[in-house]
């Protein structure tokens, strides 16, 4: 299929100085972040993409992407991070040892010490985060390797994962399978576009053969990959017809030992560590809640109400963090979303990102721009 939008491209945001800036983590990886600088104010904005996607989730071009959006609402200047779970670095295709522990403890330090020595002293930094992005920030924040937070948004899951039961299944054999059956190092949401006939592009056909609710193939690999559903990442009819057909390039391939860590924490009902034991994180709590009560940053749960990947986690991690007497935290529920379309999605300016805004502003100095909240995005 010819592509129709550059890969990586940056053509999303307009009217702003981009710069990359690379820095390394304490265990010895290569990570990055893009600074879309419209403007410089005292509130910064860094925005964590989920497993297998990119800073590219946030600056597509198809529609008013959400770094587009804080440029247009007082917030000038906002990063992307790509941390070690990116598809714009190739650590997703070994067959690796790395944990959300990992991402917790080495990544976003590294990322918000590098982020305050760009900006200097005295800003405000809010953090909007998605995914196993988000699940392994929250650890990394209520864990306290990360400070001086003015505000949190975490979209789909948080600390306590929770899945639908084919999920769990999958969650289940698939390592096992793939890995100890199959040889199979990663599975790739592009197989179908291997040159000649592999072994990924034969899974791919008999995937393909199973889903029949649209003929992106990349599509129903994501389902395969991830959640419970028809498709399982997004609502159809939230996106762009060319964000759908450019799966393959939004989404890259990933090995499977964050699934294993995604399975001992559901089978906990919480964010807890992948071994316990392993001194490499000595310095991290066993259970990630173990400090809850402590943590004032202000956090935002947001999820749509049909998430056939992570369905009601962030009801529950609401609801948790309200038992544990946390008063800092707020619930959103977007009535006509799932998982990932909650940012991808064609109409996400109006739906979505004016609830994200209001609660920044909250957390913000100086006044912002302020858009009205449609109906659709009430949750």
């Amino acid at each position: 299929m010819e592509r129709e939008i550059p890969l990586y491209t940056l053509e999303g945001v307009q009217d702003a100085q981009i710069t990359t800036y690379p820095f390394s983590t304490a265990d010895k990886l290569g990570l990055s972040m893009l600074r879309f600088l419209r403007e410089p104010t005292d509130d910064v904005v860094v925005i964590i993409h989920g497993l297998t996607t990119s800073s590219d989730m946030f600056i597509m071009p198809e529609h008013k992407n959400l770094v587009t959006f804080l440029h247009e609402h007082g917030y000038g200047d906002v990063f992307t991070l790509d941390f070690r779970m990116s598809n714009r670095f190739p650590y997703n295709l070994w067959r690796h040892g790395y944990t959300m522990d990992d991402c917790a403890l080495y990544d976003f330090p590294a990322a918000l010490d590098e982020l305050r020595r760009i900006v200097g002293p005295g800003k405000r930094i809010h953090v909007i985060c998605h995914c196993l992005g988000s699940v392994s920030f929250m650890m990394s924040l209520y864990a306290k390797q990360v400070d001086g937070i003015a505000s949190v948004v975490s979209n789909s899951v948080s600390l306590t994962p929770r899945i639908r039961a084919w999920s769990k299944l999958k969650m289940f054999a698939a390592p096992f399978v793939l890995e100890t059956l199959l040889d199979i190092t990663y599975l790739d949401p592009r197989w179908d576009e291997d040159r000649g006939l592999t072994r990924g592009k034969v899974i791919s056909k008999i995937v393909s053969a199973m889903h029949r609710e649209c003929d992106v193939p990349a599509c129903h690999m994501l389902s395969l990959m991830w959640g419970t559903g028809f498709p399982a990442v997004y609502r159809h009819e939230n996106l762009a017809d060319v964000t759908h057909r450019r799966g393959g390039d939004l989404y890259g391939g990933t090995s499977l030992n964050y699934h294993r860590h995604v399975r001992r924490m559901v089978n906990e009902g919480q964010a807890v560590k992948y071994a316990p034991g392993n001194p490499r994180h000595a310095q991290l709590p066993d259970n990630y809640l173990q400090y809850a009560r402590e943590i004032e940053t202000p956090v935002l749960l947001i999820t749509g109400r049909t998430n056939c990947i992570f369905t009601d986690s962030q009801v529950e991690t609401h609801r948790t963090l309200q038992e544990l007497g946390c008063t800092n935290t707020e619930l959103h529920v977007f009535e006509t979303y799932g998982h990932q379309d909650v940012f991808m999605g064609k109409d996400v300016a109006k739906d979505v990102f004016p609830r994200l805004l209001e609660f920044i502003g909250k957390h913000s100095g100086g006044r912002v721009r302020e858009p009205a909240l449609e109906p659709a995005a009430a949750g």
